[in-house]
């Protein structure tokens, strides 16, 4: 699968900006894997990671990215008024506007991402796990969810793809 080398300074920066928060482009491809592996016999690391690429590519997406994490850091910091920081640094379970933000990502690929985001939200696998310790010291109220969008949507775009090569053998 080829590398996108033709990288906007949004998506270098939403890339680089996943990683110093702890997240990599396998830890997205495990998600990725975890959906659809069943669903797809062959299915290989490297498919994920490559579906993974691609999400990240699109510009709502890394504008989704740049956005969240950066409430994140801000709240980690104390940065935010009274009554935001309280609701953000606690990831109140009434606020919704993370789970906003993670559906403009899900959305990219169609309304099969919906059922994958909430699936992965609810089961919080792997890194998500990870993201959604409140014993760190570290605020991922938006990462986690902007995380488990990408993977919904890798898998959502794998999925229109495997249906994609499958009409094309018929």
């Amino acid at each position: 699968m080829e590398k996108n080398t033709n990288q906007s300074q949004l998506e270098l920066k939403a890339r680089e900006w996943l990683t110093e928060r702890g997240v990599t482009l396998d830890d997205i491809a495990e998600l990725v894997y975890y959906l659809q592996a069943k669903y797809h016999e062959d299915l290989s690391m490297e498919d994920c990671r490559h579906n993974v690429d691609c999400v990240l590519t699109k510009r709502e997406v890394q504008n989704a990215i740049l956005t969240g994490i950066q409430l994140d850091k801000l709240a980690e910091q104390k940065q935010l008024d009274f009554p935001l920081q309280n609701t953000i640094e606690t990831d109140e379970s009434l606020y919704g506007v993370d789970e906003i933000i993670a559906l403009s990502i899900v959305n990219v690929y169609g309304s099969i991402g919906f059922t994958n985001y909430g699936y992965i939200d609810k089961q919080k696998p792997g890194i998500l796990e990870r993201l959604n310790d409140k014993s760190t010291g570290e605020c991922h109220t938006f990462l986690d969810d902007i995380v488990g969008a990408i993977a919904a949507a890798a898998s959502s775009r794998l999925a229109h793809g495997a249906r994609d090569a499958t009409m094309l053998d018929d």
